[in-house]
């Protein structure tokens, strides 16, 4: 049985001087109005509604699918706040363990640094012989069209496969070089690290 909102009031009042009657419902529709009865009808009690009792109070609550989803989403960020918290946790602790001076860290960085410099010497002296190569290889075809004659699919070969070599070989420079950028940003952030928790 439902009732308006002005007969709720008395209904309300009723139920606090009457000590048999039973608890109520309160439910809001959705065109907005609050609606109050004595059981809860089946499609809100999914929706949200709020049990009272005898004397009018709020005693059970049932949640509305966009509350669940809200405070699904609370949670949710709860934990992936906790997780980072424990993994910055972590990193720390292993950044105190590791090095006791920012000299050290220092130290660490021009290591790492040094094995791609010697990556990029490596690929820039190869690069070298393949652009010789290259240059070479262009003066040939060039005199081959020049007589007049056919380029053989085997220099046009050897000229192609040049050119893709010196591609890789200067995406391998770049590769090296943007890796150093980021060694040198990663070590950077460790000494601000080690500063604020070590005060030093």
């Amino acid at each position: 049985m439902a009732y308006s909102l002005l007969a709720a009031v008395a209904a309300v009042s009723l139920l606090a001087a009457s000590p048999a009657v039973a608890g109520m419902y309160r439910w809001v529709d959705g065109n907005g109005r609050v609606h109050y009865g004595d059981t809860l009808p089946p499609t809100y009690q999914q929706s949200g509604a709020a049990e009272m009792s005898k004397q009018g109070n709020i005693i059970k609550r049932t949640q509305s699918e966009a509350e669940r989803r809200a405070q699904a989403e609370r949670e949710a960020e709860q934990k992936r706040i906790q997780d980072e918290q424990q993994k910055q946790a972590q990193l720390d602790r292993a950044l105190t363990q590791t090095y006791t001076t920012e000299a050290e860290i220092d130290l660490a960085r021009d290591r790492a640094l040094e094995n791609y410099k010697l990556m990029i010497r490596g690929a820039e002296i190869r690069a070298g012989a393949v652009d010789a190569n290259l240059a070479d290889l262009r003066t040939r075809i060039a005199n081959v069209q020049k007589a007049g004659r056919k380029v053989g699919p085997g220099l046009q070969e050897q000229l192609d496969q040049a050119v893709r070599e010196s591609e890789e070989l200067k995406r391998t420079i770049q590769k090296n070089q943007n890796a150093m950028v980021q060694v040198r940003e990663k070590y950077e952030a460790d000494k601000l690290r080690f500063r604020e928790l070590t005060g030093k």
